[in-house]
């Protein structure tokens, strides 16, 4: 894991130093959750490119590189420029994890409500690395660009500004939207990735209906979840919290992802291999849930449906299921140095 400390999670640029203990802490999870042995790298380096010929010179001890709170829009920059000069993978997932997430949540959701993806209209509050990144999946996963409307913090994301990252041109609308409520109105889908209290209700109330809300901004949501379901109980809501259904984890991702990608030595993490996470991730959500998860949840009791889209992070079968895709997922695809004869076997060993 390696970072820079530039965009440390809640605190912004905090310095490699202080961000240490948050990389231990990443460290912890990949361990726990998927036992995978990891280090926590913090560099002293603010420019780019020499972040890059660091971490490009590590590539003959580690099986992959998890990139880790690095500000946008040098993120993008980096790990485009990793990605393309290393053989074994790499994978931002501040960016990527929350996509992924995400996308099992927003699949699942679509079947509950009967929605078609390529018809859906998208508000994305935030314009940093992990609301690029979820556009970008989303789009991949079959949302039309134009259906996303995205907002900075000066406002709506339109072709005419031209104070635009290449990144925020990938989304900038012909038409622009006077102001997040105005855009709100209609849209199926709102995606948080900003600050707390950006959403009002009367924005909730203001959707199309059935409406998909993932307020993703920690520790406080754009907009609390009891008040978003008390204006719109058809409403199907996720945040970043454990405290409330459909928490968007990315702890539910990284860990397997990264095992199935080491297991089968591949060169990358590809979109296919994301995109089998996603929908892994979905599928599990199905499942019925086992009793020591809803122990470890005060004893509720969860099952699929709009308070079930996500779940839950302490569900140890996230191993079998997503470190399964995405191992299954490198081989088709041909990034797999080391393709596994028998996947049944091998899932079957991860579930051990």
């Amino acid at each position: 894991v390696v970072s820079n400390g530039t965009a440390m999670f809640a605190r912004g640029d905090i310095l490699p130093q202080a961000g240490k203990p948050v990389m231990e802490g990443k460290g912890v999870l990949f361990k726990v959750f998927a036992d995978v042995d990891c280090y926590d790298i913090n560099l002293d380096v603010r420019d780019p490119d020499a972040f890059c010929e660091i971490v490009k010179a590590l590539e003959p001890t580690f099986g992959g590189i998890n990139l880790e709170d690095i500000k946008a829009p040098e993120c993008f920059y980096i790990e485009d420029k990793l990605k393309r000069e290393m053989n074994i993978p790499v994978f931002h997932d501040d960016q990527h994890g929350t996509a992924i997430i995400s996308g099992a949540g927003l699949l699942n959701a679509l079947e509950i409500s009967g929605k078609k993806i390529e018809n859906l209209r998208v508000v994305v509050s935030g314009a940093g690395a992990a609301a690029v990144a979820c556009s970008r999946f989303y789009r991949n996963m079959g949302i039309p660009a134009e259906n996303i409307a995205m907002f900075d913090s000066k406002g709506h994301v339109y072709a005419e500004r031209a104070d635009l990252t290449p990144e925020k041109r990938e989304f900038a609308n012909v038409k622009p939207f006077a102001d997040l409520a105005w855009a709100m109105r209609g849209a199926d889908v709102f995606l948080g990735l900003s600050r707390a209290g950006l959403v009002t209700a009367d924005m909730v109330k203001s959707m199309a209906d059935q409406p998909i809300i993932f307020a993703c901004a920690n520790p406080v949501p754009e907009i609390d979840y009891n008040e978003a379901k008390a204006v719109r109980p058809d409403a199907i809501v996720a945040t970043g919290r454990s405290d409330f259904p459909n928490q968007i984890n990315n702890v539910s991702g990284f860990p397997y992802i990264f095992r199935g990608a080491l297991d089968v030595r591949a060169k990358e993490i590809n979109e296919e291999m994301k995109l089998a996470a996603a929908r892994a991730i979905a599928a599990l959500a199905k499942e019925p849930v086992p009793d020591y998860v809803c122990e470890a949840y005060g004893g509720r009791r969860f099952s699929f449906g709009p308070d079930y889209v996500i779940p839950k992070a302490l569900d140890l079968r996230h191993m079998e299921y997503v470190a399964g895709a995405v191992a299954e997922a490198a081989i088709k695809t041909g990034v797999a140095r080391l393709p596994l004869a028998d996947l049944a076997a091998y899932r079957k060993s991860l579930a051990a």
